[in-house]
């Protein structure tokens, strides 16, 4: 088993140190309580280190991210105490153990600041992956014979709402943050909580927190319920901390709304939505801003029949996003330059990356994006995944299709995939010619990008009463 992990010298050191191990579970268990007893150890340190960072904002995103890695590796030891849970969530939650520490890692290099600690439990989170993926058992798929349907009904206003938000002081609250407040800690298993949120301008920034499970917030609409802030990299805030609206806790459901984030394109990184929510879905809500819009920042996630509107990299992060039905609007950016996705998947066993099916790719509405050239992505990260299906691309994506981000290596190590678009964007034949790009022509493989299979979606979307289409 050692000597097929990223680094043999690190786990054959846990072998040695929890001797008898006589099973490859037992051997998993063990990495990951090493894994979480090291992450402990590295928030003291990085609490110790404050001073150090020079960047108060950069030293609490990491103090954060380290609570939420530590939150990821709990529930993978609990997972085999826990009948709902499988290797893939295991797998999933790893994932997003290891993307919080690179995001930590990014904002501690930018200053120049080093953290053996964080050196360590990486590499043990990278060994974990490569353990718990020997383990996997294959996870039952859902057909057109387990789910019938391929919407499902929505839910009605009025029924089942919890609280009511209305800034004319007809409702329970006057803010969206005090009704998640209200809400209070909820444990996973606890049912869905429901925040109706009225029509009107909310200037204000939201935050669902990682202890906020099961929680949804239903707006009266796209431009009738609207979510807006202004923070951007330009103005001091780091791109963790920029977002307008952040969805942290497990199982979160925002539907018909609209999230802004107004910095202008001159700010440069301004998030409009950040996602760390696993199992989340957004339902018809319009996502928008500039620069680096939308943080799909780890977890899966479900987005459908949602408008997103963006510059450079305004889709982007580690997460295992699906869009479906969406429109995807470019705008006129500063450098005349426009990449729709950054995806940043950081190790092969990671199960994240972005696949856009059945969607829409085209200019805003309004905009004049003559002479600007836009292309679906860059590779943010070595082994950067995103597929598009299905999808009309109008005329505006370059005929080169991607865009590289002078990392060599990425070329071979990415997996970019392109499979039966449509419109005059779509022709593939001056694609890129990396190592890393498919046109994708085999079904088997062009499956392994649908939601069953990309984002396990079986259990948990249905439930969320969310239309979806589970087939290419």
């Amino acid at each position: 088993m050692c000597d097929e992990t990223p680094h043999p010298g690190e786990c054959n050191t846990l072998l040695i140190e929890h001797k008898p191990i006589r099973s490859t579970t037992q051997f998993l268990q063990a990495a990951v309580e090493r894994t979480l007893d090291g992450a402990v150890r590295a928030k003291d340190d990085t609490y110790s280190l404050g001073p150090q960072f020079g960047s108060k904002q950069a030293w609490e995103d990491c103090m954060d991210l380290y609570e939420q890695t530590i939150y990821r590796l709990n529930q993978s030891l609990l997972c085999p105490k826990n009948a709902y849970s499988s290797r893939w969530d295991v797998q999933a939650w790893l994932s997003t153990a290891l993307t919080n520490l690179d995001t930590c890692q990014e904002e501690i290099s930018e200053l120049g600041v080093s953290s053996h600690s964080l050196d360590s439990i990486t590499i043990d989170v990278i060994n974990a992956l490569a353990i718990n993926k020997r383990l996997e058992t294959k996870w039952k798929e859902f057909g057109t014979s387990k789910v019938e349907m391929k919407t499902a009904p929505s839910i009605t206003i009025g029924e089942k709402v919890d609280v009511v938000v209305a800034q004319d002081g007809s409702g329970d609250y006057k803010t969206i943050q005090e009704a998640v407040n209200g809400a209070g800690k909820r444990p996973k298993g606890s049912p869905r909580y429901v925040i109706h949120v009225k029509q009107g301008v909310y200037e204000e920034y939201v935050t669902v927190g990682i202890k906020s499970n099961n929680m949804m917030i239903i707006g009266d609409g796209i431009g009738k319920t609207i979510i807006t802030g202004d923070k951007s990299k330009g103005r001091g805030f780091s791109t963790f901390k920029s977002a307008t609206f952040v969805a942290e806790g497990d199982g979160f459901v925002g539907r018909d709304m609209t999230i802004r984030n107004t910095a202008g394109p001159e700010k440069h990184q301004a998030v409009a939505l950040r996602s760390d929510s696993d199992m989340s879905v957004f339902y018809r809500c319009s996502i928008e801003g500039y620069q680096d819009t939308l943080y799909v920042h780890s977890g899966r996630q479900f987005f459908r029949e949602c408008d997103v509107y963006g510059t450079v990299d305004f889709i982007f992060g580690n997460a295992a996003a699906f869009f479906q039905n969406c429109r995807i609007y470019a705008r006129n950016p500063p450098s005349g330059v426009n990449t729709i996705t950054a995806q940043s998947r950081v190790n092969p066993n990671q199960t994240t990356g972005i696949v856009i099916h059945n969607s829409v790719v085209r200019g805003a509405p309004g905009e004049q994006l003559e002479g600007v050239k836009t292309y679906l992505g860059r590779p943010w990260r070595p082994y950067a995944r995103t597929v598009v299906m299905g999808t009309y691309l109008d005329q505006l994506i370059e005929p080169k299709g991607w865009m590289d981000w002078g990392n060599v290596t990425a070329r071979s190590t990415l997996y970019y995939g392109e499979y039966q678009n449509s419109g005059p964007g779509s022709g593939t034949e001056n694609r890129v010619d990396w190592p890393g790009f498919h046109v994708i022509s085999d079904l088997e493989e062009a499956r392994q990008f649908t939601l069953p299979k990309f984002i396990d979606a079986a259990l948990w979307l249905p439930p969320t009463k969310v239309p979806f289409t589970i087939n290419l």
